[in-house]
């Protein structure tokens, strides 16, 4: 059974992120003897780093739901504002319910699901929680995974507005939520990123270990 005492950390060895080479705990601190990276067991500032990353995206949420994502006007000067919601709501009085759900879980749930997934892994570390581990890391890599298509709702929004300028016919013009709902995107993705996953499992090598002995 895999234990506190064989991991790297506790033999007393660390990796380096850029050549993943392993270097005794003594360097700390310095360069990485072969690459240059400075060298750290773990990510420094993980936690707060990604907390405020978090906050930051969830702050975001607000004006992405409540604020116009773009601006559509069609053969008159009378130009119609909607938000993503407003969106899904049209489409669903239009009978494209498929469409709709698609544009419900992209730009409302999947966010959503994302700082909730997040939120829960950083709970669980600075909680010390140890159960059902293996469940949340797979949790990480669906989030940190899906976060490259996130983007989706923004590239239609740009293509739409490129492609859709016909003088007073209609033209299309983004609006700030389709910029606060990029920033939600763009925050959750660096929070994924800044997240050290290895800290989910010091604790629960550690338990392990304690437990063994015992």
């Amino acid at each position: 059974m895999y234990s506190w005492q064989h991991s790297a950390l506790a033999q007393g060895l660390m990796r380096c992120h850029d050549c993943s080479a392993l270097w005794p705990l003594a360097l700390e601190g310095q360069h990485c003897p072969r690459c240059g990276n400075r060298l750290h067991s773990r990510t420094p500032h993980s936690l707060s780093r990604t907390w405020a990353l978090l906050a930051t995206a969830a702050l975001l949420m607000l004006p992405a739901n409540l604020l116009p994502i773009m601006r559509v006007a069609m053969l008159s000067n009378q130009a119609e504002a909607s938000t993503i919601l407003g969106g899904v709501i049209e489409l669903t009085k239009h009978g494209l319910w498929g469409i709709a759900l698609v544009v419900l879980a992209a730009s409302i749930l999947i966010p959503v699901g994302k700082i909730l997934g997040l939120v829960s892994l950083m709970l669980t570390i600075q909680c010390g929680w140890t159960t059902n581990l293996q469940q949340k890391m797979i949790m990480f890599r669906i989030v940190h995974w899906i976060g490259r298509w996130s983007m989706l709702d923004i590239f239609v929004v740009g293509i739409l507005v490129a492609l859709v300028q016909f003088g007073n016919l209609a033209y299309i013009v983004g609006q700030a939520g389709a910029l606060a709902f990029a920033g939600v995107v763009v925050f959750t993705m660096l929070a994924a990123n800044s997240l050290d996953t290895r800290l989910i499992w010091d604790r629960h090598l550690q338990e392990a270990s304690i437990g063994s002995e015992t």
